[in-house]
């Protein structure tokens, strides 16, 4: 296939659309990698307040689950910086970037339970009222809707039918 034939949408190359879209994915994983890793920190230090010994074991538990989640998304969200570091020259760019798309999916969906599961623990230890249930339910609605619902609107909206996502 000539040259001019492989370019597509924005007139560049697979490769070039590669490097492209590495470039945009990195900005958003910087993004995402630092608030996960401000949370994840945060989360590592209560097991050392005196208060963490007298939370219900229900509470426990579910502080349990969120450090877990919190490591889970941190470990997916950094996964793309070492993907690129051990792919990097081989010539597998474009499939480097659809790996690394799909983790950072992965690692928004983790950070979204983790801010969760979070949020229900502070507010359960925090008011111990039975609307916490509600009020973390529409959090989560409204990070669902920024999250994916608007932007999931919003290419089908405003594309062409050409996916360039990986």
């Amino acid at each position: 296939m000539t040259e001019a034939g492989r370019r597509r949408g924005r007139n560049e190359t697979e490769e070039e659309r590669a490097d492209r879209m590495w470039g945009e994915l990195i900005q958003e994983v910087r993004v995402a990698q630092t608030g996960v890793q401000i949370l994840f920190g945060f989360l590592l230090t209560v097991v050392f307040q005196p208060k963490y010994g007298k939370l219900e074991t229900v509470d426990q538990v579910i502080y349990i689950v969120t450090v877990v989640l919190g490591a889970c998304a941190t470990g997916a969200l950094i996964g793309p910086v070492s993907l690129h570091r051990l792919v990097s020259g081989r010539r597998v760019k474009p499939q480097a970037v659809r790996l690394a798309s799909r983790m950072t999916f992965v690692g928004l969906v983790l950070l979204l339970a983790t801010m969760t599961s979070s949020l229900l623990l502070i507010l359960r230890v925090a008011t111990h009222d039975s609307y916490v249930p509600y009020l973390v339910a529409a959090v989560v609605a409204w990070y669902l809707l920024c999250w994916y619902g608007l932007p999931l609107w919003a290419r089908r909206r405003h594309t062409s039918g050409t996916d360039e996502s990986p």
